[in-house]
């Protein structure tokens, strides 16, 4: 199977515009933000704009794409009002990603901001099923570092909320927060390690998509910095080990790598083909 490998791209002067940019950055697969993610704004997506993203994808073989829905989303808020503006939100974004014919809608569980664990995750699990998912369309809880309340940088969370949800949700892992929580991703064994703990938690068959990120800061230290593929504390060595592991070979791979160094989501994508044996 062909691998599958992107960047986040830019919706600026309309969606379509990714497209191209994916394409600057050789990438065949990619995430968007539907609109600014620091903000609740409603997407939008004319249907011109929509009609030449969609035919984009399809001439230049892209895809699959994944929407990331705002920043500002928190599923396992304890409070009513942030609570119904990021169900409106999550609808939105699943709404928008039929319009465009992508398949994936990436969110993370949020905080529980003292409420608890167990109350975290179930209400997230609940606040996910108010949603009216699209038939073709797929939301995906994405792994965190773990920091404060943040909920999912457990295996455990996200097992949790897939089996609490009447949805069919899948998995993002992102493999910078999944370093920063405390799973091992340095060397081949502890990429073994960390995929069959994840299986047996979770279930391979549940993983959609990886953001794929090196890290800048150690294991467990819940830091989320993200670094170029394999220049940060994961290294060479793991980031090869994890992108030829069985497991992830035909899993989409989308970089969410900085831009610095004279380097950009470009670098990292032939960084990633490179290390791909």
């Amino acid at each position: 199977m062909t691998l599958r490998v992107g960047a986040h791209a830019s919706i600026a002067g309309g969606v379509h515009n990714a497209i191209e940019e994916q394409r600057e950055f050789g990438g065949n697969c990619g995430q968007i933000f539907s609109h600014s993610p620091q903000v609740w704004q409603e997407p939008n997506i004319g249907d011109d704009n929509a009609t030449r993203f969609r035919d984009g994808s399809a001439d230049h073989d892209i895809g699959p794409w994944v929407i990331h829905a705002s920043y500002l989303v928190n599923l396992a808020t304890p409070k009513d009002d942030l609570r119904a503006k990021s169900i409106r939100s999550l609808q939105q974004e699943v709404d928008a990603a039929a319009t465009l014919d992508i398949e994936y809608v990436n969110t993370h569980l949020g905080a529980h901001t003292g409420a608890g664990v167990e109350e975290g995750l179930a209400n997230a699990a609940s606040a996910l099923d108010e949603l009216t998912v699209p038939e073709g369309v797929t939301v995906l809880v994405e792994s965190d570092a773990g920091s404060g309340t943040k909920l999912g940088g457990e295996f455990d969370h996200l097992a949790t909320v897939l089996a609490e949800s009447d949805h069919d949700l899948e998995v993002c892992l992102d493999t910078a927060h999944m370093f920063a929580a405390g799973y091992d991703l340095s060397t081949p064994e502890a990429v073994e390690e960390t995929l069959a703990e994840f299986d047996e938690v979770v279930g391979l068959e549940t993983l959609a998509c990886v953001h794929l990120n090196d890290s800048k800061h150690e294991c467990g230290t819940n830091k989320d910095e993200h670094a170029h593929v394999g220049e940060g504390h994961i290294g060479e060595e793991g980031m090869a080990a994890f992108v030829n592991h069985e497991a992830i070979r035909n899993v989409p791979l989308v970089l969410e790598t900085p831009t610095e160094d004279g380097r950009g989501f470009g670098w990292n994508i032939d960084r990633v083909r490179e290390l791909r044996t």
